[in-house]
């Protein structure tokens, strides 16, 4: 199960990248919320998944609440399971992102 939480706490890490760029270099790009979010929304966004990534692996690492890579004990089988986490998020958003009209199942426009 441990392996898990990492695999997670990279997945969330990795999909809050996408958002943080976009937002920073001042361009749309979608989230849950909107189909065309405006730079903020993504920066926003971004930040909520890179802290649910921290909080997550504070589960993994046991510490019971947020936690900094550096003190996640992310080594060995546990590093693996963060960078295959982030690893499949890419492949996912990559696969996801090539349709010019993506679009979330609840998005409207």
């Amino acid at each position: 199960m441990e392996l898990l939480w990492y695999f997670f706490a990279g997945f969330f890490a990795w999909n809050g990248i996408p958002h943080l760029v976009k937002g920073i270099t001042g361009q749309s790009h979608m989230t849950p919320f909107k189909r065309v979010s405006p730079p903020e929304l993504n920066v926003i966004w971004s930040f909520i998944n890179i802290i649910i990534a921290l909080f997550v692996l504070g589960i993994a690492a046991q510490t019971g609440t947020f936690s900094w890579p550096w003190d996640a004990n992310l080594v060995g089988m546990n590093s693996w399971a963060f960078l295959a986490g982030g690893f499949v998020c890419a492949l996912y958003l990559a696969n996801f992102w090539k349709n010019p009209n993506a679009r979330l199942p609840w998005h409207k426009d």
